[in-house]
């Protein structure tokens, strides 16, 4: 008998310290979008835009471990798609950009506790998007697709005997200095039977100012509020 529950005894163990050998999070962010600047291709004039605001998403699932030395992963995708008119001197026209991404994040928790929580690392961003502009007989297309790398940081702040926290997430360029995007927000926790449920709202900006990036020129801004959900397993 003794034979039997010892190895029942270290399965019911490990199963329940199953989270502090790996854990993961999946989320999504419903993000309000408000589009200003210009964008061009390389042999056309800068635009000065007028876009319509519109609802995008972004989703995330990461990865983590406690592995020493070896970092945690996440891989985040978020859509960033305008419309509207823009001028060209005395012209005006429509023009359609799409500055949607994919990223790789590599990341060390540094700090983990009741009250605060920091992470590090770097990031590869992918663009994924295009430029399209219609003015007179001048029109095109323009595919975005080259890659931007970052370094990446995140923190948590929480007061201990509340379930609110603080959070902010920050992406600063490397090859491109001028881009950067940053979240910050207030979240709500609440625990579940087999995972945490982090109920969260905040503000986002991406900034992409780049010269002769993938065959075009920017200097726009997306920023706007948003609300999201993140299951922390």
């Amino acid at each position: 008998m003794k034979k039997i529950i010892l190895p029942l005894a270290l399965l019911v163990s490990g199963a329940a310290n199953a989270d502090t050998i790996l854990g993961g999070k999946v989320g999504v962010d419903v993000w309000r979008v408000d589009t200003q600047g210009s964008v061009a291709a390389n042999s056309t004039s800068s635009t000065s835009g007028n876009f319509d605001a519109k609802t995008q998403g972004r989703i995330w699932v990461a990865l983590e471990h406690p592995l020493p030395f070896i970092p945690n992963v996440m891989l985040r995708a978020s859509q960033v798609d305008t419309s509207g008119s823009y001028t060209v001197g005395a012209q005006t026209g429509r023009q359609g950009y799409n500055l949607s991404h994919a990223d790789l994040v590599l990341y060390y928790e540094l700090l983990d506790n009741d009250i605060l929580s920091l992470d590090a690392g770097a990031a590869y961003r992918l663009m994924n998007g295009e430029l399209d502009y219609k003015t007179g007989n001048l029109s095109g297309t323009k595919d975005i697709d080259s890659g931007i790398f970052m370094g990446h940081a995140n923190a948590e702040l929480s007061l201990p005997g509340f379930d609110l926290y603080g959070f902010v997430d920050v992406n600063v360029g490397i090859n491109e200095r001028d881009v950067y995007d940053y979240s910050a927000g207030l979240g709500y926790k609440f625990d579940l039977a087999a995972f945490d449920v982090n109920l969260r709202a905040g503000y986002r900006d991406f900034t992409f100012d780049v010269n002769k990036f993938s065959g075009i020129n920017a200097n726009t801004k997306a920023d706007g509020y948003f609300v999201g959900v993140e299951l922390d397993f």
